[in-house]
């Protein structure tokens, strides 16, 4: 197995990026985290280094939807770190309302936030990795991105599937080369996007749900459901049941 020494983490001031950085950094790895609430940053720096002195943390702020930035930020990072190793594309929001209800501008956010944001992500991650000849891109996308979904998460949903396209689209494109690409799709992870939602099935605390986002993303398969019990099978479920009994989970 490949190990990836300088890893970005985007979104990475809270949730699952918080979460991540904290795996991977007790694994010994060097860490360049970027979000927009530098504060936050500059407390896990600190929380990181103290609990491991061995390791290089660099942080950035950054905006995902300031698509120049997202360019200027990697670049930056890239030169900080004499290369990076692994990128993983994990900043999102979870804002959505059922459509024609008067709430275009939170679904329009969403949509550009999980995808066109993404998708600058991907070309600025690409344009390094190319360069090197080499890099591991990580896409985390959810386990709603299965199938269409109803109500408040079916521009959550179409974004994530969105997501999940573009990286197969990529691998596709790069099989045989030195460029890994992988799509992950975390089931019921507790984290600040979902810390309102109640009583959901399923649902792992985030250091657990952390740990085992890290231990699949370091296996660097194409796709990987997260954790995959039950999510594998109710993934299979998801993409195969009629409409009508997929929209009961949503």
């Amino acid at each position: 197995m490949t190990i990836r020494r300088n890893i970005l983490i985007t979104g990475a001031s809270s949730g699952l990026g918080r979460g991540m950085a904290r795996e991977f950094a007790a694994r010994g790895r060097n860490l360049a985290l970027c979000a927009r609430r530098t504060d936050r940053l500059e407390e896990l720096k600190a929380e990181l280094l103290a609990a491991h002195p061995n390791i290089q943390v660099f942080i950035r702020a950054l905006d995902v939807n300031d698509y120049d930035s997202v360019f200027e930020v990697f670049r930056a990072f890239h030169a900080d770190m004499h290369g990076i190793d692994r990128i993983i594309v994990n900043a999102g929001i979870g804002k959505g309302q059922p459509l024609g209800t008067g709430y275009f501008y939170a679904n329009r956010k969403t949509a550009e936030t999980n995808f066109v944001a993404a998708l600058a992500q991907f070309e600025a991650a690409l344009e390094i990795f190319r360069a090197q000849k080499s890099g591991h891109l990580v896409a985390i996308s959810s386990v709603s991105a299965m199938r269409g979904m109803p109500r408040n998460l079916t521009t959550y949903a179409a974004s994530k599937a969105a997501l999940a396209a573009l990286a197969e689209g990529v691998r596709a494109e790069l099989i045989g080369k030195p460029i890994k690409i992988s799509t992950i799709y975390p089931g019921y992870i507790r984290s600040e996007i979902n810390e309102k939602v109640k009583k959901t099935p399923f649902m792992i605390d985030t250091v657990t749900g952390c740990r085992a986002l890290v231990r699949a993303i370091e296996r660097e398969p194409e796709e990987a459901s997260v954790p995959s019990w039950p999510w594998v099978p109710l993934g299979f479920l998801m993409r195969h049941l009629p409409l009508g009994m997929v929209a009961k989970m949503g």
